[in-house]
């Protein structure tokens, strides 16, 4: 993620402290966005809801985890586990628990495309590490 000082500078306030929210989140540098549907999601939900008391990243991380799985929303999801992951919010047998836990819940298949989803997230980290060593 790039120096956020900079790169947000000029915006109005909220817009700078979503956006440097979403970076910490997701784990990859974002860039200003136009249109109703991304002030609210940039000025709203991670500005305001992401940095309220109450709750600690991993603790959203595991809800928004769970609900996802439930909605068979794999795509989000391929967003949301390597970056809980990459934030050390999750490490790898509590990525491999949640699919053991959610099965049960959200159904086999909607399982099945999460623990694919962990799965890759792991392998992906171990050769990023084995690159580096």
């Amino acid at each position: 993620m790039s120096d956020e000082t900079d790169k947000f500078a000029g915006l109005p306030e909220a817009r700078a402290r979503g956006l440097r929210r979403m970076e910490q989140v997701y784990g990859f540098d974002m860039t200003d966005g136009t249109g109703d549907f991304f002030r609210y999601t940039a000025d709203h939900l991670f500005a305001d809801i992401w940095e309220r008391p109450g709750l600690t990243d991993r603790d959203r991380r595991l809800l928004l985890i769970g609900m996802l799985a439930g909605q068979g929303a794999a795509d989000v999801l391929g967003i949301q586990v390597p970056a809980a992951h990459a934030a050390g919010e999750l490490d790898d047998e509590a990525l491999r628990e949640i699919v053991v836990f959610l099965s049960h819940y959200a159904g086999w298949p909607q399982g099945a495309r999460l623990n694919s989803i962990v799965e890759d997230t792991i392998a992906k980290a171990r050769r990023h590490r084995a690159d580096r060593d």
